[in-house]
């Protein structure tokens, strides 16, 4: 089981010296990556939540990590494929990819609210198609000469994309409907379970990957299993990852068994930390305790 931990990017605690102290702290204890993840927009008079309200854009912020960190990966989950055009998106990772020395694990996903379709004129219809294309177009842009394309949603000329990254970044997928799984056996390097995932379920996802890894003819073994970990300190048992930090630790194993290859603590989930009267001082604080006591070698 490999333990990572989300960087501040939501609310009033999400400040580049926040962001710094987290990462820089994480690296030092051996955490295996760092997270961020996307909201373009946020509808007027949502009931999302204060994790939606206030977002950094997460490439931005894995670029601003990049540089101040050495090995530790550097992830996303997830980036909303229909928000970009693939030659934008294959462009921003391989550059993030050559300048962090090769740590990005990029998260993709199919996006869910309406008015995120609407700002960016794109239709909702046909999300798994356009995915499937959407990956396809990426990875020829990262790896061949001279790249064509026809597709029922991109096309492209023949062009190329330089420069290319030695090696591409890990594409992983989200989605927890069966087909989405089936995708990902199909398709990604890995899943990542959503923020709203049930994890005493999650076994049973992992197997509908796994089963279609194996039916198109790929290693169910090699691919890597993530969950977002809504983590929250709470002095009563709660739910998974919810409570003391010796129960937490337990249920990290309990996702191990049921095979899960990688968890990452993310406290932009906490209403108490990502509130707009939350103190971000305080936020940190907690953050930095979490750190410690949820490590690795914890």
């Amino acid at each position: 089981m490999k333990i990572g931990f989300a960087v501040p990017v939501s609310g009033p605690w999400a400040t580049p010296a926040n962001m710094k102290r987290v990462a820089l702290r994480a690296e030092e204890l051996g955490y295996h990556g760092l997270w961020t993840f996307q909201r373009l927009l946020h509808p007027d008079g949502s009931t999302m939540g204060p994790t939606y309200r206030s977002v950094q854009d997460p490439t931005v912020t894995l670029a601003f990590l990049a540089g101040i960190t050495e090995h530790i990966r550097l992830g996303v989950a997830v980036l909303n494929l229909p928000f970009y055009s693939p030659a934008l998106l294959a462009k921003q990772l391989a550059t993030l990819q050559i300048v962090s020395g090769g740590r990005v694990d990029a998260g993709l996903g199919l996006g869910w609210v309406p008015e995120e379709f609407a700002a960016s004129g794109v239709p909702m219809e046909r999300r798994g198609k356009r995915a499937e294309e959407f990956i396809e177009l990426i990875r020829k842009l990262w790896t061949d000469d001279v790249v064509t394309y026809k597709g029922e949603i991109y096309s492209m000329p023949p062009v190329n994309q330089d420069p290319r990254p030695q090696t591409p970044p890990a594409l992983l997928l989200g989605g927890t409907a069966p087909v989405a799984l089936r995708r990902v056996g199909r398709l990604a390097e890995g899943w990542i379970s959503s923020s709203r995932a049930d994890l005493s379920k999650i076994d049973q996802q992992i197997a509908i990957v796994k089963e279609a890894a194996a039916e198109a003819g790929r290693d169910p073994e090699a691919l890597r299993f993530i969950v977002r970990g809504v983590t929250r300190l709470r002095a009563e048992a709660g739910g998974p990852l919810t409570g003391p930090y010796a129960k937490i630790i337990e249920d990290v194993q309990a996702l191990a068994d049921k095979g899960v290859t990688e968890v990452f603590h993310d406290f932009n989930f906490d209403p108490e930390i990502v509130d707009s009267g939350a103190d971000p001082r305080e936020s940190l604080r907690r953050a930095e305790e979490a750190l410690e006591e949820l490590a690795p070698s914890a």
